[in-house]
C-alpha cells in the first residue's frame, strides 16, 4: 500500500490505526491487520498523499471515534487538501475539523437541470427588438415578484 514500516509502527503506537487482529507485543513480534484496518490505512495514506496533514487526519478520525463511529471503513471521507469532511448522505457533508459543523456542496449539473425544469413550466414573455422591455406587459401572462417590480417601476 506504499506505507513504510516506520509509519505503521508510529500510527499503531499513537493509536491512529491500531491493528485489530493482533498488536505487537514486543520487539520482533508482528502486527496483524484486518481487512477493515487495511481500508482505513489506505484512506489515511490517500489523505496524506492529497496534502492533508497527519494532524488534521488524526483530528478527523478522533472526531469520528468520539461520536461512537467504530467502523471507520464504512465512512465516506472527502477532502479539499486542507480539511476533512464526512459525507453522511448525498445531502449532508460535515466538516470533521470544525467540531462537526455542517457544510454543503452544490452539484452544478443538478442545479442546471432543476432550473431548466422550472423554466419549462413558466409562461413566456414576448421579446422586443433590441433587448428592451416590452412597452406594455402582456395581460394574459401571470406575473411573479420580479414582473410585479418591473411593472411598478414602469408605472412610477
Amino acid at each position: 500500500m506504499g506505507i513504510s514500516y516506520r509509519q505503521l509502527d508510529y500510527w499503531a503506537r499513537t493509536a491512529l490505526v491500531v491493528p485489530s487482529v493482533r498488536d505487537a507485543s514486543g520487539s520482533g513480534t508482528q502486527r496483524l491487520y484486518s481487512f477493515r484496518d487495511l481500508v482505513v490505512l489506505k484512506v489515511v495514506k490517500r489523505l496524506l498523499d492529497a496534502g492533508v496533514s497527519l494532524q488534521n487526519i488524526r483530528k478527523a478520525i478522533e472526531a469520528l471515534r468520539s461520536r461512537g463511529v467504530e467502523d471507520l471503513a464504512g465512512i465516506t471521507l472527502i477532502s479539499d487538501g486542507t480539511t476533512v469532511y464526512e459525507c453522511r448522505s448525498p445531502e449532508e457533508v460535515v466538516d470533521l475539523l470544525q467540531g462537526g459543523q455542517g457544510v454543503f456542496g452544490i452539484a452544478i449539473g443538478g442545479a442546471f437541470k432543476e432550473i431548466q425544469g422550472s423554466l419549462s413550466h413558466l409562461p413566456a414573455e414576448p421579446a422586443t427588438p433590441g433587448g428592451g422591455e416590452p412597452a406594455e406587459p402582456a395581460s394574459d401572462v401571470v406575473g411573479d415578484e420580479l414582473a410585479a417590480r418591473r411593472a411598478r417601476r414602469r408605472a412610477g
